[in-house]
């Protein structure tokens, strides 16, 4: 796993480091020499042009500018100032030294010129905005941006690209859109999340020094990025001495006469992820519906409110002695929100098995707590796992923020924690679903690896829910602690791989989240092969 470690936090390992002898200024050589390496690893250079900054980052570059220099390859640098000029102390005293060292530079060119400087390297070094940049570049970092994402040339930012955020992951203006980021002492939420995914590239990371990684850890990481490798311990091993129910036995509970679908997914999504026995139960004028389209899965309807087309309070004792026999359930795709299927969902919620609430069933939660989960942690304070799957604005709407939901992923970390620490215990993992994804639980918060943009459709999330849920009853009784939120996490990634596989099929606009469901068995066999190859290697 590799850790991520909020800006803020980032900055207190540069002032630690300080402490056991590693200078700020001897950071920043460093800074500049993994740049500048990172450049010098790619094939066919022979020319470079950095761009730098006003600030810290700009000495990175300058940093890098003379060590590319001294390797024989042919630098300029475009600089807003002359180095005898730049304010920031660390980079006044590198750029004056590079230009001693007879780096060639040219101030503020006309963008003619900047044009025929790019278009004319091989490689262009970003250096002009840090970590602590936010909001929109002015001028001229504007235009030089610009400049840079049209000349076609192969970029390498350095921390990150200008003009994104490295903690929220937005671009609100002009962005640098990079091959590689270098990126200094850890990974941060902005670089693996919404704008970030698309503009960074190939991430590297630079630890600059032996103390690193301690005090990293030291500094309490926001979240870790999984590597496939880590999903060895949640893994089941496949067996042949099994039948259908020690495979796995999930209970689906959603659907209503308006949206009859989305718990059909969930059905279909299960039984392709390896539950054994799937049974799906709906209000009663669904269930031709659903057995329309599922053939293997049985199919029960229980009582309904006629005037809602959605499950009656009634079906909250059916649904309990029904959750009871079963390794997991699923509760809320398609079920829609009133005061019935809110009483079914709280039932739910006294049963001991492990529980998937996803959808209308977190809506329904957020109406049973006024919309403030985090101040009822008793209602969710349980024995057995449960697994809360909220997109951003479902996550707003648990914690008293439903006009302002989460923006960004370390936003969306904080308001999951909310809810798990409110808890207190290891049986929650909060599933914070975006463009990255985040498994929170009380100790510990994973980010799985991001899946394309194809998922990027209606009924995705009920597939995840799905596999969710099937990996929970396969595992029977395996996941807790820090368990849970790693279990959670393969979930994803194998939904994000599906969704590969199905597009390859049907193409990257072509996937419907039934593609997804179907992909599902290949994708985890294929995830599982590699964590265990990866493990075998290391062994």
């Amino acid at each position: 796993m590799q850790p991520v470690l909020n800006v803020e936090d980032v900055r207190q390992v540069e002032e630690a480091l300080t402490g056991v002898g590693v200078s700020l200024s001897e950071l920043m050589r460093r800074a500049g020499a993994a740049a500048a390496q990172e450049v010098a690893r790619m094939d066919n250079v022979s020319s470079v042009v950095v761009l730098a900054g006003f600030g810290n980052n700009g000495g990175d570059g300058w940093v890098a500018a003379e060590r590319l220099k001294a390797q024989g390859l042919a630098v300029k640098v475009v600089t807003p100032l002359e180095p005898e000029r730049v304010e920031s102390n660390l980079a006044h005293v590198v750029a004056v030294g590079a230009q001693r060292a007879g780096v060639e530079f040219e101030v503020s060119p006309p963008r003619e010129r900047l044009e025929e400087l790019l278009e004319g390297a091989d490689v262009i070094l970003d250096a002009l905005l840090g970590t602590g940049f936010h909001g929109e570049p002015r001028a001229p970092f504007d235009i030089w941006i610009d400049c840079i994402n049209a000349s076609g040339v192969r970029v390498v930012s350095v921390d990150v690209p200008s003009g994104l955020s490295a903690q929220s992951g937005h671009a609100p203006g002009a962005c640098v859109m990079a091959d590689i980021t270098v990126t200094m002492l850890s990974l941060k939420p902005g670089l693996l999340s919404d704008e970030g995914r698309d503009v960074c590239g190939a991430i590297v990371v630079a630890p600059l020094a032996e103390q690193t990684e301690g005090l990293v850890l030291e500094a309490d990481p926001v979240a870790w990025r999984v590597e496939v490798e880590d999903y060895i311990e949640v893994t089941v091993p496949p067996l042949t001495a099994v039948d259908k129910y020690s495979r796995g036995t999930v209970l689906v509970v959603g659907g209503s006469t308006r949206y009859p679908g989305a718990a059909i997914l969930a059905a279909q999504a299960a039984a392709r992820a390896g539950a054994g026995y799937v049974t799906l139960a709906v209000p009663e004028p669904v269930v031709p519906i659903a057995q329309a389209h599922l053939v293997e899965i049985p199919v029960l309807g229980l009582p309904y409110d006629p005037q809602h087309g959605t499950f009656a309070a009634d079906a909250r004792e059916e649904l309990s002695r029904l959750a009871a026999r079963s390794g997991a359930v699923i509760a809320g795709p398609g079920m829609m929100v009133n005061t019935s299927t809110m009483t079914v969902v709280a039932g739910l919620l006294h049963c001991d098995v492990p529980l998937v609430l996803d959808a209308d069933a977190l809506n329904c939660l957020a109406q049973l707590t006024t919309g403030r989960l985090d101040r009822f942690p008793e209602l969710i304070r349980r024995s057995s796992p449960l697994v809360l799957t909220p997109h951003r604005r479902e996550l707003g709407r648990l914690v008293g923020r439903a006009e302002n939901p989460p923006s960004s992923l370390a936003d969306a970390l904080e308001a999951a924690r909310r809810i798990v620490w409110a808890e207190g215990g290891n049986e929650v993992c909060v599933v914070a679903k975006g463009t990255a994804t985040a498994c929170v639980g009380v100790d510990i918060a994973l980010l799985p690896k991001p899946g394309p943009a194809s998922l990027a459709t209606a009924g995705s999330g009920d597939v995840l829910a799905g596999i969710m849920a099937a990996s929970l009853a396969r595992g029977a009784g395996r996941f807790d602690g820090e368990s849970l939120p790693l279990m959670c996490a393969l979930a994803c990634e194998i939904h994000g791989y599906a969704a590969s596989i199905a597009a390859e099929i049907v193409g990257t606009r072509g996937v419907m989240a039934l593609d997804v469901a179907n992909a599902a068995g290949l994708a985890i066999d294929t995830l599982e092969e590699q964590a265990s190859f990866v493990d075998d290697q290391e062994a």
